[in-house]
């Protein structure tokens, strides 16, 4: 007989050992089983060439400080290298642009644009608060009961006490596309084409497109207590975080096994009973939580026909099409970006000379197609962890968009003319910057989903958008953790509150399951 205190949860990413962690705390026999031989998914740190490391989730925009606290992850060796790191906008004649979180330098800036950047800042800051608010909240459902409308209710109140100007431009604004709100707050071209990309990082869309507004606010939504939209490096690597994680749940009592790839989510009646590893071997459980994405989840590991066949349509439905790849080097030096100080190197460098560069880019990926003038998030680990690479020789990490997951000529033959294209926009910025590549690796979005068994190479599990968003995330009905199929919860960055390395989800599911 399966014990009902027993929990086997599916993935070893953050949110996977997040929940881990609290159902542990809680007393319940938990198994943590992932895939990889290492934990921590995208997050982990991993060498790509002899002697150099680097981790395909970077930087740290989302990491909950109530969940670090709660778990003693500084107790368990996560440190930061850097926790306020400034972004570096580039120009290819060094006419660089540093933007701060209270401050903006470089030329060409006019007092307007730095009095607009302090008013962006504030009204920003405290729309995306409004979403942070709501990142540890288990999402109501849409249904006219009680506790349900008391929760829609407290999210009125938090919109209607921003004061009668905020909330009338949040409403205004949240739903809209970045490129507009730009275009009526500044000037400086290298400035809008800097937020817009922090609009459009990782999701399916360009500063035109609706929501993009609403993605800036959820990388500013962060309750990591470093400020609004701070980005934080940590010593090692996002592996470190993991790391870390992992460390907190062991302490808690759960089991972690790497090398365990789930086949098949078991079934026993009409609820779950365990599941099946690549191997063969089976382990019964009474909770079934999973760290996948919904897509994989209930279409792959569960099967669609345990569920109704409108749920399994509106799981097929769920946008995720990956359109970032991640690009690698090893560096025989540190490169000179033009106009970079080799203190400033250890920022966050971005390459989107302008909104409307950064929408050209876009428009390939409409048509199936790789940008031929990509956009990128860079930065040099190395310069702040100079543990990441041998002794004098450097790493850098970046992300490198667009890059359809669904490529027109195919990911086997458009892989080495991407990495091309990409090796020459870095040689614009950083002339000397092929001759100091020692190796390169560029993991497209088919790579992404491979590797790190992620449907559609989509960073977030899913398209982060209004209508995939809080009780619409992943699907209605089904928002709040717990599947159609009894026993069986979902923790992972395709259900509230989205993608990001911040562990809310995990949490929240670990309550769902604790509370069912």
């Amino acid at each position: 007989m399966i014990s009902d205190n027993s929990v086997i949860v599916v993935g070893g990413g953050h949110n996977g050992l997040v929940c881990a962690a609290y159902l542990a705390k809680a007393g319940r026999k938990v198994t943590v089983l992932e895939a990889g031989e290492q934990v921590g998914g995208l997050a982990a740190t991993r060498e790509f060439a002899p002697g150099f490391r680097a981790s395909c989730a970077h930087l740290l925009y989302l990491l909950d400080a109530e969940i670090s606290r709660e778990l003693g992850l500084q107790s368990h060796g996560l440190e930061m290298a850097s926790d306020g790191l400034r972004t570096i906008a580039l120009a290819e004649d060094g006419q660089n642009l540093v933007i701060g979180s209270d401050n903006l330098d470089g030329a060409g800036l006019g007092d307007e644009d730095r009095a607009a950047w302090r008013e962006y800042r504030r009204f920003m800051s405290k729309f995306a608060a409004v979403i942070g608010g709501l990142h540890n909240q288990v999402p109501p459902r849409i249904r006219q009961e009680r506790g349900d409308l008391v929760a829609l209710g407290k999210l009125a109140l938090k919109i209607r006490m921003l004061g009668r100007d905020d909330m009338r431009e949040f409403l205004r604004i949240a739903g809209i596309n970045i490129y507009d709100v730009l275009q009526e707050n500044f000037e400086n071209p290298l400035l809008k084409g800097a937020l817009s990309l922090d609009a459009v990082l990782g999701a399916n869309s360009g500063p035109r497109s609706n929501n993009s507004v609403f993605t800036a606010l959820h990388r500013m939504s962060g309750t990591g207590g470093h400020g609004t939209g701070a980005v934080a490096l940590p010593i090692g690597g996002l592996g470190s975080v993991a790391e870390a994680l992992a460390a907190a749940a062991r302490q808690a009592g759960a089991e972690i096994r790497t090398g365990a790839a789930v086949e098949r989510i078991l079934t026993d009646g009409d609820r779950v009973g365990g599941v099946r590893l690549a191997g063969g071997e089976e382990l019964a459980a009474a909770t079934v939580v999973s760290n996948a994405d919904p897509k994989t989840t209930i279409l792959d590991l569960l099967g669609a026909r345990h569920v109704e066949a409108g749920f399994a349509q509106r799981i097929v439905n769920f946008r995720a099409r990956g359109n970032a790849a991640k690009l690698h080097l090893a560096l025989d030096g540190l490169p000179e970006f033009r106009g970079v100080s080799a203190e400033q190197a250890g920022d966050r460098m971005v390459i989107a000379p302008t909104m409307e560069y950064v929408e050209r880019a876009f428009n390939h990926s409409k048509y199936g197609e790789y940008s031929a003038q990509p956009v990128a998030e860079i930065i040099i680990p190395t310069v702040r962890d100079p543990g990441l690479a041998p002794a004098g020789k450097h790493v850098l990490s970046a992300v490198v968009q667009y890059a359809p997951r669904n490529l027109k000529q195919g990911w086997p033959e458009g892989k080495t003319a991407f990495t091309e294209v990409v090796m020459g926009l870095l040689a614009r910025y950083a002339p000397a910057i092929r001759e100091q590549t020692l190796a390169a690796e560029l993991l497209t979005p088919e790579d992404i989903e491979r590797e790190f068994r992620s449907a559609g190479g989509h960073w977030h599990h899913g398209e982060l958008s209004l209508d995939q968003f809080l009780m619409l995330r992943p699907v209605p009905k089904a928002a709040q953790y717990r599947m159609p199929v009894e026993g069986l919860f979902l923790c992972g960055a395709g259900t509230h509150p989205g993608g990001g390395v911040m562990g809310s989800a995990g949490r929240n599911a670990a309550r769902a399951v604790l509370a069912n």
